[in-house]
């Protein structure tokens, strides 16, 4: 997702940012890399400006929600994701859970990962197999908007919140 998309829609969000991730992988980048490899780093510094749209957002009276559905034993990459959470997200006011993928099979999901704004439009977020995002796709259409606010809302019931979930 780019910076400049992304920042339009919080900055005009007037009520929720919701957001669920359904993979177990995203591109491999640096920073992964460097966590991988040992070399842990504040996520201020690598991305403050996330931290500083999303506390403004916040600041604003507007709920932003992260929901993530996961496999368990988890890949090394939602363990990457689980350990910056605190510093990142949390840091930043996001309220995120955690739903084990076992949890979910009686869920009806929508196929990719999206940014639910206002429950009023869907950007889902299109990825390769090797998780390299391919475009994003803005949708208006109201029978998807409400399937993605209760796909979001199915997850977020019954998902942990982000200090009582532990990845095995």
């Amino acid at each position: 997702m780019s910076k400049t998309g992304i920042k339009g829609f919080f900055h005009s969000a007037r009520h929720s940012a919701r957001h669920l991730e359904m993979r177990d992988a995203y591109a491999i980048d640096e920073d992964y890399r460097q966590w991988a490899a040992g070399n842990r780093f504040d996520p201020a510094e690598r991305w403050p400006w996330w931290i500083q749209l999303v506390s403004a957002t916040v600041a604003r009276g507007v709920a932003v929600q992260r929901a993530r559905v996961v496999s368990e034993p988890v890949s090394p990459y939602v363990r990457y994701e689980y350990e910056l959470t605190d510093p990142h997200n949390v840091k930043a006011g996001e309220d995120v859970r955690w739903l084990p993928r076992k949890q979910a099979s009686d869920l009806a999901l929508p196929g990719n990962d999206f940014w639910l704004f206002d429950d009023e439009f869907v950007l889902f977020n299109h990825f390769a197999g090797d998780g390299t995002m391919t475009g994003e796709e803005l949708v208006t259409d109201p029978a998807v908007v409400e399937l993605c606010v209760s796909a979001f809302a199915s997850v977020w019931d019954r998902a942990l919140p982000h200090e009582r979930y532990q990845p095995l």
